[in-house]
């Protein structure tokens, strides 16, 4: 594997089994990064582990379950024990589990188990993330945090409250964290995307909601995975070493334009 702008750096990934999580581990490695490759599904991130290491990168496959502080620990050491040290942490691992998302409507009918569950993988571990992370980083003088957030952390909508308010709380954490450790040599920036084509969105959303996604985004497409890993592996470089406590939209512009947009389209289209 070519070397790039990350040679002899480490990263941790979470949720890296699938989705954006694998997309950004692997474009780490191909920049350069020897890669923690973990996830709740230990099948799934020895995959893509041995997908870096086919490519001629390193990798370590680590079991997580991110909500888990004593899980969180050990992930931060088994980087450190694998590469000798840690530089980049994404926190990437999110609720997916179809039975979870199905049930988080609207806030009068919400199962409190529903919100506690979300909020625990989704806030609660880029916070054990980045708790246990900081310390290995600054041994080495500082390091790169990006958490994904998402669109649903920016605005209101009609179902997936406790979604939108932990994405929301990643934002917040992630200028916390900026502020915090900014003198100290971490800079930590959120990715919020738009509607991204993966795995856990054709499990969570029908083909005809995903439609109307689409006509709500500016491109002419929804994104990849890999247009959210491009962005991941800029954030974490040097080339972005003036860029912290930002909340960047990666989503074709779906937050860019009047909310009739997509209505008054489709109206010109029928005239």
């Amino acid at each position: 594997m070519r070397e790039g702008s990350l040679a002899g750096r480490v990263a941790i990934v979470t949720g890296a089994a699938s989705g954006i999580g694998r997309a950004s581990a692997l474009a780490l490695a191909r920049a350069g990064a020897a890669v923690v490759v973990a996830d709740l599904d230990p099948a799934g991130a020895r995959r893509v582990a041995a997908e870096i290491e086919t490519l001629g990168g390193r990798a370590r496959a680590q079991p997580v379950d991110v909500s888990d502080p004593g899980a969180v620990a050990a992930m931060v050491e088994a980087a450190v024990d694998a590469f000798g040290g840690l530089d980049i942490l994404h926190n990437n691992a999110a609720a997916s589990d179809p039975a979870v998302i199905g049930s988080d409507g609207e806030l009068v009918d919400l199962d409190l188990a529903v919100w506690e569950r979300t909020l625990a993988v989704n806030l609660r571990g880029p916070m054990l993330g980045c708790k246990h992370a900081i310390p290995r980083m600054l041994e080495r003088g500082g390091g790169a945090i990006v958490n994904t957030s998402s669109a649903s952390g920016l605005t209101g909508d009609l179902a997936r409250v406790a979604y939108g308010v932990s994405k929301a709380g990643v934002d917040s954490l992630t200028r916390y964290v900026a502020t915090q450790y900014g003198k100290r040599g971490i800079r930590c920036n959120s990715i919020a995307p738009g509607v991204i084509s993966t795995p856990a969105l054709e499990a969570n959303v029908p083909p005809e909601m995903i439609a109307i996604y689409e006509e709500s985004h500016l491109t002419p497409r929804l994104g990849s995975p890999e247009d959210i890993a491009a962005v991941v592996v800029f954030l974490v470089s040097d080339a972005a070493g003036f860029i912290t406590g930002q909340t960047l939209c990666v989503d074709g512009g779906l937050l860019a334009h009047h909310p009739t947009f997509a209505a008054f389209r489709a109206q010109q289209r029928a005239d």
